[in-house]
């Protein structure tokens, strides 16, 4: 699934204008009647854009939100509107593939996930969206692998932790110009804490979004950023969430703070933020939410090369431990005993040269107490040992274990040990926490140093720790993965510059990174 080279993609980027601005695309793909039958929609109906997720070697999830008013709840009327959909081999819709109508309902905030099926595997296409006599930016996208190839290449993009008031989301506009395959995002893609002038970006709103129309403003303000747009439009994303698009350290049905948010109310807060959730991402109808609950773990193929477990570490753990005796007690849990089994089925019954668990939160051991004994983040996996344990136990028997994970705000490239309590025990796997995009804001790096490097000692797994912004790039081949920490030099200011942190490699068959 090797990336398109850079000048298709400079001619995609100037073709959708082209597109866009053609007197025959006022006419586009329906039949004169059905456009006559449109009710006129204003003319920024599509300012939330394009996106497109959940890549199949057949199918892949259209995405887009009618909202001319996107942060005062949308703008629709509350009534249905059909949006037409085409998915075309080429950028000038020449070789039209599949076309179709969805429906865009006020129940779901007027967003539409079109799972387009029927299609090539590992090609790349190019899709738009007609409603109301307007059309969308045009997106790009691309298919799986067939689901028994065994040759090529797969570029995968890590993100995770975009504040809006922390930063710009300027390592987006790197990552356009690496052109991955997937982008993979394990978590807060929004924000819900206040209003804060503090930063280069204010938050939309009065307070933290409790309401669905103030998670969908919230999410409307994020999805204005341009690169963050530009990176919607050029490539497939595999999501999942983590802690912020709810509530900070939120487990289960409980809040970070029960004496402030009764049972009840934290219920009706997790009922509306999973619909924004899900009206704003580029996921199947399996993640429609019911009510509190929403299906977020899934399983996706990239050929024989490359099988993605996608975790949900919030919804099913316990509640964190506050000691380290309880961060030690077999009876916690991250998953929950069913999704569990199902990770462990999908492990051991792979068939991918590499198995990759996309897990929100870090899973190597961060002690943060220098010297004798140990400090954990209980929030993370240390707080879920015995699990965590007995999942490496596990690894020493899976095929390539990766981990990409996120959260921490930094990158932390880490050796998975079996046993962490024993210094000697064997490395069984790998773990690329990947910095945030924008969260933190420009670190200053002499402190963080300082810091964090009177810890290495005590953290003898760890390969690279780093304060910058930034994400991580990763070309997967059948004899490794070679990984790119990218970051940029600042996040204060709408344009930066990119450079390669430093660069790794997991070789096949051999457990563990090393840089190269």
């Amino acid at each position: 699934m090797t990336g398109t080279s850079s000048p298709d993609r400079r001619r995609f980027l100037t073709a959708g204008a082209a597109v866009l601005g053609a007197t025959a695309a006022a006419q586009l793909w329906l039949p004169a009647a059905a456009r006559a039958a449109d009710t006129p929609l204003p003319e920024n109906v599509f300012a939330l854009g394009t996106a497109s997720g959940d890549p199949l070697p057949d199918g892949i999830v259209l995405w887009t939100r009618l909202a001319p008013d996107p942060l005062n709840g949308g703008g629709m009327p509350d009534a249905t509107v059909p949006v037409a959909w085409e998915i075309a081999e080429d950028e000038h819709f020449r070789r039209v593939a599949r076309r179709g109508v969805a429906q865009a309902r006020p129940e779901y905030g007027h967003s539409v996930h079109a799972d387009v099926r029927g299609l090539r595997p590992g090609r790349v296409y190019w899709y738009r969206f007609r409603a109301g006599g307007r059309i969308s930016p045009v997106g790009r996208t691309r298919t799986a692998p067939h689901r028994h190839a065994t040759g090529g290449s797969l570029r995968v993009a890590l993100a995770s932790c975009q504040n809006w008031q922390h930063g710009y989301f300027t390592p987006y506009a790197d990552m356009l110009a690496q052109d991955p395959d997937v982008v993979l995002f394990v978590g807060d893609y929004i924000y819900e804490s206040t209003p804060s002038s503090a930063g280069p970006r204010r938050h939309e709103g009065t307070g933290e979004p409790v309401t669905l129309e103030q998670y969908r403003n919230r999410y409307a303000q994020y999805r204005a950023d341009p690169d963050l747009a530009a990176m919607h439009a050029n490539a497939p994303w595999v999501v999942t969430f983590d802690d912020h698009e709810v509530d900070n350290d939120w487990a289960g049905e409980i809040p970070q703070d029960p004496a402030k948010q009764p049972h009840d109310a934290f219920v009706a807060r997790l009922t509306a933020a999973f619909q924004a959730y899900y009206e704003h991402m580029p996921v199947r109808a399996t993640a429609v939410p019911d009510g509190p609950h929403i299906q977020m773990y899934r399983r996706l193929e990239f050929g024989r090369l490359a099988r993605l477990n996608v975790l949900d570490t919030r919804q099913f753990r316990t509640d964190q431990a506050t000691g380290q005796d309880g961060a030690q007690d077999p009876a916690m849990t991250m998953l929950g005993a069913r999704q569990k089994r199902w990770l462990l089925d999908g492990l051991h019954h792979s068939p991918a040269r590499w198995n990759l668990v996309a897990s929100q939160i870090m899973m190597a051991e961060t002690d943060l107490l220098p010297g004798e004994g140990k400090l954990w983040y209980y929030d993370a996996w240390d707080g879920y040992q015995a699990e965590r344990n007995a999942l490496l136990r596990e690894f020493r028997e899976i095929r390539n274990p990766v981990v990409l994970s996120g959260d921490r705000h930094l990158t932390m490239i880490s050796d998975l040990k079996e046993d962490f309590a024993d210094p000697d025990s064997d490395v069984v796997g790998a773990e690329f926490v990947g910095t945030s995009v924008s969260s933190s804001g420009d670190q200053d790096q002499a402190a963080f140093h300082a810091q964090w490097d009177p810890l290495k000692a005590d953290n003898p797994h760890w390969k690279v720790i780093d304060a910058h912004r930034g994400y991580h790039l990763f070309d997967i081949r059948r004899d490794a993965v070679d990984a790119q920490v990218r970051v940029v030099d600042t996040v204060v200011r709408p344009q930066a510059t990119a450079s390669t942190l430093s660069r790794l490699r997991v070789e096949n068959g051999r457990p563990g990174v090393h840089e190269v």
